[in-house]
C-alpha cells in the first residue's frame, strides 16, 4: 500500500482526482461543497444545481447526512454508511458507499463510491422507488383528507356546542349558558373584588296574552321582547332567557346604580314599543329586579334569589317598573 501511494504520488493527486469515478468533495460544516473532483460535477449540475451537498440527497436522508457531517467537522469523527444520490432530472436515486473524514478547520472530506448492481436488481430498485414515491403522494393526499375531515368535525362540534347554548325560541343564550356565565362572573368578582350586578326581567300579564291570542302569538311576543332587550343593553352585558317569560341580564363591572338605570331605561323602552304580530297590535310591560354581588356574602344562587325577590317587589308595586334589592 505504501509503495502504491509512493508511485501514485509521482503523478500528482490532481491527475488522480481527474480520472477516478469516486465522488470526492470537501464540505464545510454548513454543508456547502468547497471543492470537488469532476465525478461530483455531474451530481452538482442536477436540479436544483446547488452547491449545498444535501440538496442532492432524498429528503429522508438529509438529517442523517447533517448528523454525520457535524460529527466529522466538529468532533473529528469519521463514519461510513450507504447513501442515495439523485443523479438525474427525473429524480433517479443511485446508491453510494460513503465515507466521511474530518479534514480540520471545520471541514470534512467526503468519498462516495457508486455501488454496482445487477441490471435486473437495478430495475427492481427503480420500481420500488417509483412505488415509494407513489405511496408518499397517496399518503400526503390521505393526510390532507384526514385534516380536512378533522376540520369539518371540529366545525360541526363547535356548531353543536353553540346550538346547545342557544335558546331555540328567542336565539338568546339559554338557561344553561346564562347560569354558566353568572357562575363565572361570581367567581371573578369574589377573587378580584370586582363590581358585578344582575337583573331579573319578567313580562307582565304574559298568561293573558297566551290565553287571548294563543301560544303561537305568545312565542312571537317573546321573540320581539328578546330582540328589544338585546338591542338596548350595552355590549359587555349579557341577556339570556332564564325560563318561560323570564330573562336574566348580567352586568359585569357594574354597581347596583348602573343596573337600576338600565332597568328604568328598559321599562321605558318596552312601554313605548308596539309589538305587531300578524294583524294584532300588542303592548307589553315588564317588571325588573336588580341586585349587586356582595363579596364574601353572596354566591351566584343567593345573588339570583335577591334579584328575583326584588323583581317580585316591582310586581307588588304595580308592575311596569323596577326595584333594587334592599338586602
Amino acid at each position: 500500500m505504501n509503495e502504491l501511494a509512493r508511485v501514485v504520488s509521482q503523478f500528482g493527486l490532481e491527475t488522480l482526482l481527474q480520472h477516478i469515478h469516486t465522488v470526492i468533495a470537501l464540505v464545510g460544516s454548513d454543508g456547502i461543497v468547497v471543492s470537488s473532483n469532476p465525478a461530483c460535477d455531474g451530481i452538482k449540475a442536477m436540479p436544483p444545481e446547488s452547491s449545498q451537498f444535501e440538496d442532492h440527497l432524498p429528503p429522508e436522508e438529509k438529517s442523517e447526512f447533517r448528523r454525520r457531517l457535524k460529527l466529522a467537522s466538529e468532533n473529528e469523527t469519521s463514519s461510513r454508511w450507504i447513501i442515495n444520490l439523485v443523479t438525474d432530472g427525473a429524480g433517479t436515486q443511485v446508491g453510494y458507499d460513503a465515507l466521511i473524514l474530518p479534514a480540520g478547520d471545520g471541514l470534512a472530506l467526503l468519498f462516495a463510491e457508486r455501488i454496482a448492481v445487477d441490471p435486473e436488481v437495478s430495475r427492481v430498485i427503480d420500481t420500488l422507488n417509483r412505488r415509494v414515491k407513489l405511496f408518499r403522494i397517496e399518503f400526503e393526499q390521505a393526510k390532507k383528507l384526514v385534516l380536512d375531515k378533522q376540520t369539518e368535525v371540529e366545525a360541526v362540534i363547535a356548531q353543536a356546542e353553540e346550538i346547545s347554548n342557544i335558546d331555540a325560541l328567542t336565539f338568546l343564550p339559554n338557561r344553561r349558558q346564562v347560569i354558566r356565565r353568572l357562575q363565572d362572573e361570581a367567581l371573578r368578582a369574589q377573587r378580584y373584588n370586582s363590581l358585578f350586578s344582575v337583573s331579573v326581567v319578567d313580562l307582565d300579564h304574559f298568561k293573558s296574552i297566551n290565553d287571548t291570542y294563543g301560544h303561537a302569538t305568545g312565542d312571537d311576543v317573546l321573540r320581539e321582547v328578546a330582540m328589544i332587550l338585546r338591542n338596548n343593553i350595552r355590549h359587555p352585558d349579557l341577556v339570556g332567557r332564564y325560563g318561560g317569560e323570564e330573562f336574566l341580564i348580567i352586568l359585569p363591572n357594574s354597581p347596583l346604580e348602573a343596573a337600576s338605570e338600565q332597568a328604568a331605561r328598559l321599562c321605558r323602552q318596552m312601554r313605548q314599543s308596539v309589538i305587531r304580530v300578524a294583524d294584532q297590535t300588542i303592548h307589553i310591560t315588564i317588571s325588573i329586579g336588580s341586585a349587586q354581588f356582595r363579596k364574601d356574602r353572596d354566591n351566584w344562587q343567593t345573588l339570583l334569589e335577591r334579584a328575583d325577590a326584588a323583581m317580585y317587589e316591582a310586581k307588588k308595586a304595580g308592575r311596569d317598573g323596577w326595584a333594587a334589592s334592599k338586602i
